[in-house]
């Protein structure tokens, strides 16, 4: 050892300043990441890259998932009766807007949704279009006129 180590060694200051640099290197490999995933996260959910409409029969809506349960779901577009449908799949961040596409699934509904691309993982949703709304369209494209008696 030299000069420098035995005299550490001596006043008692090696273990503090080994703590010291323990924990500024624990610092930046585990701590400064969480950081940056957390930022990551809340900014690509804080920030809607596209929001729209989306009209068509909601084919399938399930709650998915083996630790992150999500709802997800499909929508059959198709502007011409017999024609292949496009498929859009969506996910619904909220039990309550889940609830509300269910009560409309076997009519013809218009999704309204966010897009929140670059999710930094699955917990958040299998696709990057979050519904945040249903309405229930006519045979034309328009919405329903509400039915007598608020049902």
């Amino acid at each position: 050892m030299g000069r420098g180590a035995e005299a550490l060694m001596a006043d008692g200051e090696f273990l503090p300043k080994l703590k010291r640099v323990l924990f500024k290197l624990l610092a930046a490999v585990v701590i400064l990441p969480a950081a940056g995933y957390g930022i990551w996260a809340w900014a690509a959910l804080k920030f809607v890259y596209a929001s729209g409409e989306r009209s068509g029969y909601v084919q399938k809506l399930s709650k998915k998932g083996w630790l992150c349960k999500t709802w997800e779901g499909e929508l059959a577009m198709s502007n011409v009766p017999g024609s292949a449908p496009q498929i859009f799949d969506f996910t619904v961040p909220d039990d309550k807007t889940a609830a509300e596409i269910q009560k409309r699934m076997g009519q013809r509904v218009s999704l309204r949704y966010e897009q929140h691309p670059r999710l930094p993982n699955a917990c958040f949703g299998e696709t990057s279009y979050f519904v945040t709304g249903a309405e229930v369209q006519d045979s034309l494209g328009a919405p329903a006129p509400p039915r007598p008696g608020g049902a």
